[in-house]
């Protein structure tokens, strides 16, 4: 207990001794925790606000630009698509029934030549949807010769740059020769309906 009493008496005499330096100090301590405790730690909460909220507007930002960038993307597909289907009305299809049967008649008979097979029988109906402004003509060919030439045939069809699609075929040996094959072909192509 004397130490303790030692140390008590040591601590009363600075402070009677050095009055002037100790009591300024001990009230900017009090004042420092004052300041601290009423002004900086709620401007400390305040500023980490600010930051979470700047953290979330970032955020927030991000997603605004992401969506924009995916809107502005599907727009500008959007009017790409719309140009591409208007060349392809334009360049492509066949404008009306003439120039369809064009496409189909004169191409698959010059076709027919070229694969060395004998070009038999034609027809065509075109085939109109209501719901679309294109019609479809449907043709039916029928054609008889060897199997490599048929395959050479198809082959001319399908990388021709004319819009011809194949739907059905059907291949037998009834030919008028012997070995013959008789091919039969079922083609569509589409032409723009003209505005009523």
């Amino acid at each position: 207990m004397t130490d303790r009493s030692h140390g008590m008496r040591l601590v009363r005499r600075v402070l009677q001794e050095h009055r002037r330096v100790v009591v300024p100090l001990l009230g900017a301590f009090i004042l420092n925790a004052l300041i601290y405790g009423f002004a900086v730690r709620p401007l400390e909460r305040s500023v980490a606000n600010v930051e979470q909220s700047t953290a979330a507007a970032v955020k927030g930002l991000a997603a605004a630009q992401a969506e924009h960038a995916k809107a502005s993307g599907t727009l500008t597909g959007k009017d790409r698509a719309s140009k591409e289907l208007a060349t392809f009305y334009s360049n492509v299809l066949a404008q009306d029934l003439p120039g369809a049967r064009r496409l189909t008649y004169g191409r698959l008979n010059r076709l027919a030549q070229q694969s060395h097979l004998e070009y038999r029988h034609a027809s065509y109906e075109p085939v109109e949807d209501r719901d679309t402004t294109l019609t479809k003509l449907k043709t039916r060919v029928e054609l008889s010769g060897s199997y490599p030439n048929m395959r050479s045939f198809i082959h001319a069809i399908e990388t021709a740059p004319e819009f011809v699609v194949i739907d059905h075929i059907e291949l037998d040996e009834r030919g008028d020769q012997a070995g013959a094959l008789r091919l039969t072909m079922d083609l569509s192509t589409y032409f723009r309906r003209a505005a009523r």
